[in-house]
């Protein structure tokens, strides 16, 4: 029977998710009251958005990988843990025993916090769940107990989607989403301290009176502060670090401004699939529910289209192999990830509202944070690969990866979980208690920004949580 439920189950998550979402958007929107045509329309439009979207980062992911790769050997880098990449992580996270228990069980259990007024978020991205799976695997090879992992994730869930939760407002005002959350652990996350960041800057003179933003930029600079003329110098730029020729270095440069034209286009057909599913959700709640809101929670891809997001994530690329080089703590070789940065800067972005300075310094700062967890957690990584039977890179002793490294809150737990080591345990107090302060203040500050009235109470006398 188990094997029948995971047979089913990777048959699934092996469809991907432009193959899944048009299927479960199509389910969704005639539960909603649509009509199988327009649900089932709306749901295929998704699915070609994904697509689309999916190639254009194919794109971004080959370049930017050729280009890290010649920028790493020029800097003669050798450092023994190396970055596998986040489709690696998914598939070692799909392969652990507990993913299987797992997949059934967060659902049931955001339906659970959904009925009882504890999330606003129904997490729709279903394939993306490695990314509140891989804290309980993580867990599980840390203690080899499943209760302990499985309590775990779902604690480690309901935080992630209580962020997705406070930072929606930011989806919706700064990127345009409304109705959209984004639920993904290791890009909300960061959200608490590039907020907390953006306040810092505030204070610093000089700092606080810089603002680069794609708008301004456009007015100085004219057709260079264009999307596609930006998306050509960056991609120069970064031909030329790596020690290209002048063919190659034109190339990357004409691919990276493709890349800057074609997501936002890519996003907008996605969106235009989004919107009717987004209507009748609205619809549904308003009639059942008076005054309950529900967010769909979606791929944190959508959002990677924003010129503020390209622009800094590609400027971060040669930064982040630099700080691997010149942090004294650091283990990870940089490279498989580092074309999924625009994801990782997300909450950078968002927190300076598009200040491309501001970004860049959250950035930075986030990746120095990347990089330590990376470090600390490369062990337990390993262990877990070799767990599953993954077959390492030839030279490889150690892996992990960015993606893999941008669980602040699996980090804290894991401290947590054994009081025996004092200092380490130690360590995760202080790192629960900082950060769970900066967790209620990033929501109270986004509360304050865009003006969200306090909380009300829905139609069953229910007080609801933002």
């Amino acid at each position: 029977m188990l094997d029948i439920i995971k047979n089913g189950v990777n048959y699934i998550l092996d469809l991907g998710a432009a193959a899944m979402l048009p299927i479960i958007l199509t389910i969704f929107g005639v539960v909603l009251g649509q009509k199988l045509s327009r649900s089932f329309r709306a749901g295929l439009t998704v699915g070609i958005g994904f697509t689309g979207l999916n190639l254009v980062i194919g794109l971004l992911s080959d370049s930017v990988g050729q280009a890290s790769t010649a920028m790493i050997e020029r800097l003669g880098l050798n450092l023994d843990i190396l970055d596998v990449g986040w489709p690696i992580g998914a598939a070692i996270t799909f392969a652990t025993p507990i993913a299987v228990l797992l997949i059934p069980t967060i659902f049931i259990f955001n339906m659970v916090l959904l009925r009882f007024n504890q999330t606003k978020t129904m997490d729709v991205d279903i394939w993306n769940y490695w990314h509140l799976i891989f804290p309980g695997a993580m867990i599980y090879y840390a203690t080899d107990s499943i209760i302990i992992a499985v309590v775990c994730a779902l604690i480690n869930t309901f935080v992630i989607f209580k962020l997705a939760d406070w930072t929606a407002p930011a989806v919706e005002h700064f990127y345009g989403l409304p109705g959209i959350s984004l639920p993904h652990g290791e890009t909300v996350n960061f959200a608490p301290i590039t907020y907390a960041l953006n306040r810092v800057w505030d204070k610093i003179p000089g700092i606080n009176k810089i603002d680069i933003n794609a708008d301004n930029l456009k007015d100085k600079l004219g057709i260079f502060g264009e999307p596609m003329m930006i998306g050509l110098i960056l991609g120069v730029g970064m031909g030329f670090l790596a020690g290209y020729d002048s063919q190659a270095i034109i190339q990357l440069g004409i691919q990276m401004s493709a890349v800057m034209i074609l997501m936002p286009r890519m996003v907008a057909l996605l969106m235009e699939g989004l919107s009717p599913i987004a209507e009748a959700a609205k619809t549904f709640i308003q009639k059942r529910f008076p005054g309950k809101e529900v967010y769909i929670g979606l791929d944190a891809a959508v959002v990677t289209a924003h010129p503020a997001i390209i622009t800094v994530a590609l400027i971060m690329v040669p930064i982040t192999i630099l700080l691997a080089a010149v942090l004294p703590y650091n283990r990870l070789l940089p490279f498989a990830d580092l074309a999924v940065l625009p994801f990782t800067v997300i909450w950078s972005i968002a927190a300076s509202k598009g200040n491309i300075f501001r970004g860049l310094l959250n950035a930075i700062v986030s990746v120095c944070i990347v990089f330590f967890i990376a470090t600390n957690l490369g062990a337990l990584t390993t262990t877990m690969a070799h767990a599953v039977g993954f077959a390492f890179p030839e030279g490889a002793t150690m892996i992990s990866g960015i993606d893999m490294s941008c669980h602040i809150t699996l980090w804290i737990m894991l401290k947590l979980i054994d009081p025996s080591n004092v200092p380490a345990f130690a360590a995760g107090v202080i790192a629960l208690v900082m950060y769970g302060a900066l967790w209620f203040w990033t929501r109270n500050d986004i509360k304050k920004q865009f003006n969200i009235e306090p909380d009300k109470k829905n139609v069953e006398g229910v007080e609801t949580n933002e």
